[in-house]
């Protein structure tokens, strides 16, 4: 496959706009076209341990779930380890694209193959995503009411021509029982202040105008984290060692929550790979599932008696990689080579 032609199908398998505002996702280096792409290669951080692995392997495009390029670089020297994973990527044709937290939404993600570790249960979003758009055109909808026929007329041809406003139509109404003309629109927030400000020269035309939001609709099983609701419920011990089978960790670091044990049943778990904090932060659960969170915030936790469960940022995510190989290949018709790293690993370990 070419390369504009991957990177539009990777965009179909998880939509960029499910991204988090802050993240910096999609193709982040592209070699000069025409580009083919042989060789898929799948990592969860980009190193320079990593690279050379890729280098070797014949890697067209790497995916690498975190962004190898997340501030702003201003010169691409051989002088930092950033730096130095463009230049390679370039001088070896290599092109890099990461998904990041558009995989960590889409149902069939990150998190949703983290809840395996838990065992049987039903899991819902802990912050639904949105759809990237409005089911219909603006994003306000303006509707008022007026008998002044006359009038009216004049009004709605100097807002037919505010840029966009569209779905204007008038309909009969009865109004406190006078015979009068609805009228509705939407319109974008640019024009909102246009149309306001026309209605306002002409306050004694209109009767009690309305101005709603029109809300995005939220997207089935698609969001950030999961509240987890386990089939049957089971002791915190039984479930530390479903999660370590789950990831392959022979140690996870553990907080029990105050007036509980290991034997403590544990029925509904809140989790969220990677650093789980402001997802998990608030939610009523009996154990929080996460990669890291601040000290406070396990504290807190804590205090609230919900145990927790931390097992390093990466290590919530990177066995996610295996099964998506098998989900890509089936997307993109094995019609490309998908490898995943054997050198990728988390940083830390236990000493």
């Amino acid at each position: 496959m070419n390369l504009r032609e991957l990177v539009s199908a990777l965009n179909d398998f998880a939509s960029l706009s499910l991204a988090e505002s802050w993240d910096n996702v999609g193709l982040l280096v592209e070699p000069s076209p025409p580009h083919a792409v042989n060789t898929l290669f799948l990592t969860n951080d980009l190193t320079e341990e990593v690279m050379e692995e890729a280098v070797q392997k014949k890697a067209d495009l790497i995916l690498s779930y975190h962004p190898p390029i997340f501030t702003p670089l201003k010169r691409v020297t051989w002088k930092t380890w950033k730096e130095r994973l463009v230049v390679r990527a370039l001088e070896h044709r290599i092109g890099i694209y990461s998904p990041h937290t558009a995989y960590d939404a889409i149902p069939h993600g990150v998190n949703n193959w983290l809840t395996k570790g838990l065992g049987a249960c039903t899991s819902v979003p802990l912050r639904p995503s949105a759809a990237p758009s409005c089911p219909a055109e603006g994003t306000h909808r303006v509707e008022f009411c007026t008998g002044n026929t006359e009038h009216l007329q004049t009004v709605l041809s100097k807002i037919k021509d505010v840029q966009e406003v569209s779905c204007l139509i008038t309909l009969p109404a009865r109004v406190e029982g006078e015979e009068q003309t609805r009228v509705s629109l939407n319109c974008s927030q640019k024009a909102l202040l246009e149309v306001v400000a026309l209605l306002s020269q002409n306050s004694l035309l209109y009767h009690k105008p309305e101005i709603l939001l029109l809300q995005k609709p939220l997207l089935p099983h698609t969001g950030m984290g999961r509240l987890c609701t386990l089939s049957e419920p089971v002791s915190l011990s039984h479930v530390i060692a479903r999660i370590k089978s789950h990831l392959k960790l022979p140690h996870i670091r553990l907080a029990v929550g105050v007036g509980k044990t290991l034997e403590s049943p544990v029925k509904k778990a809140a989790l969220c790979a990677g650093s789980g904090s402001s997802i998990l932060k608030g939610v009523e659960a009996d154990l929080y599932l996460t990669g890291e969170m601040s000290h406070h915030d396990v504290l807190d936790a804590v205090a609230n008696g919900i145990s927790v469960i931390l097992c390093e940022h990466s290590n919530t995510e990177r066995g996610f990689l295996s099964e998506l190989r098998d989900m890509l290949a089936s997307h993109l018709l094995h019609k490309v080579n998908i490898i995943v790293s054997e050198k990728d690993r988390d940083p830390l370990q236990v000493a």
